[in-house]
Parts: structure tokens; C-alpha cells; sequence
């Protein structure tokens, strides 16, 4: 069983370990746990691990988050997977830091890069691990304070909930998307 893992960040030193590259930050670790190591492909930084009988094809878009739907467009089609064995990982303002969410479908909730993936799948039915890092910022500031690396006090949590949605992405590859949201979704 095959798996596509698409974790949403912008490219390019000046975003290393913002908020907005959650993303690529558990595919990192992933792929540091597995010993892969990222290749480029098309629209994409691409490895893969396997675990349990298991392949998870790991994207990180070279797209920028914007245009994050043509790397998850070209993944899905050439790898000939539906929908629902794609997880998307990305960040969310709207839960608490280091809350994570996982959903079978839902809206983009104002994120733009799944706002683009909705837009080339012309639809909204595939799951996504939302990665909470918090609200903390003036109004008209969204924009400065995902582009902004974490605080001091998120970064000594920050491996730890990294690990935590590394394990989730693999649960939903080994014991399914219903059980996952029930270990990992909590209140």
C-alpha cells in the first residue's frame, strides 16, 4: 500500500523553520528517521520510506505555498493514488500551538496553499493534519508572524509535537484515517 505525504512550506533559507513550513519540518524529521534523504523532482523535493509494509512517498512542493496544488496534482496522478491516500501537513492559526488536527476533508479555512490544491483537485476530499501554531500576532500581521520562525518557549516543545505528527502520519498509512483522528485529534 502506497501513500503520498505532501507537507506544505515555502522554499528557500529565508523560510527554514517558520510556522508556515510545519510541513516541511515533520517530512524532515520523517525522512531523518528513515535515513532518506530528498531528491528533486518535479514541482518537488521527493523521497520515500517505507515502514510495516508500508510506502509513503514524501513531498515537500517546490512551488511555493501558493501554487502548492501543482505539486499534488503531478504526485497524485503519477503515482495513480486517490484522494484519500494523501495527507496534506500543514500549519494553522486557528488551533492552539502544537494542537494537531486531523481531518478526512474540510475547507481551506483561508490557508492559501490549500486553497490551490482545492482549486486543481476541484475538490476538498482528501485528509489533512493541521499543525497549530497559535494566533499570537496583531491584527494585519498574519502574514509576519507565519513567515516568522517559532518563539523561544515553542521551540522546547517544538521537536516533541514535530515527533507527534510524524507518528500520525504513519498511523494513518498502518491503522487507517478514522483511527488516527481518534489517537491524535485530542480536546
Amino acid at each position: 500500500m502506497k501513500y503520498l505525504i505532501v507537507g506544505l512550506g515555502n522554499i528557500g533559507p529565508e523560510y527554514a523553520e517558520t510556522r508556515h513550513n510545519i510541513g516541511f519540518m515533520v517530512l524532515d524529521y520523517l525522512a531523518k528517521k528513515f535515513d532518506a534523504s530528498f531528491d528533486t523532482g518535479r514541482h518537488a523535493f521527493v523521497t520515500e520510506i517505507k515502514t510495516k509494509g508500508r510506502t509513503f512517498v514524501l513531498v515537500k512542493p517546490t512551488t511555493y505555498m501558493n501554487l502548492s496544488g501543482k505539486a499534488v496534482g503531478h504526485w497524485l496522478n503519477s503515482l495513480k493514488l486517490p484522494a484519500e491516500q494523501m495527507m496534506v501537513v500543514t500549519d494553522d492559526i486557528a488551533l492552539p500551538f502544537g494542537k494537531i488536527r486531523i481531518r478526512a476533508k474540510g475547507s481551506a479555512g483561508g490557508h492559501n496553499g490549500l486553497k490551490h490544491i482545492e482549486q486543481t483537485l476541484s475538490h476538498n476530499n482528501y485528509p489533512r493534519l493541521r499543525f497549530g501554531v497559535g494566533d499570537n500576532f496583531h491584527k494585519g500581521k498574519q502574514v509576519d508572524y507565519v513567515l516568522n520562525k517559532f518563539s523561544e518557549d515553542e521551540q522546547i516543545e517544538l521537536q516533541t509535537l514535530i515527533e507527534k505528527a510524524a507518528d500520525a502520519i504513519l498511523a494513518f498509512g498502518t491503522i487507517g484515517l478514522e483511527r488516527t483522528m481518534n489517537q491524535f485529534n485530542t480536546k
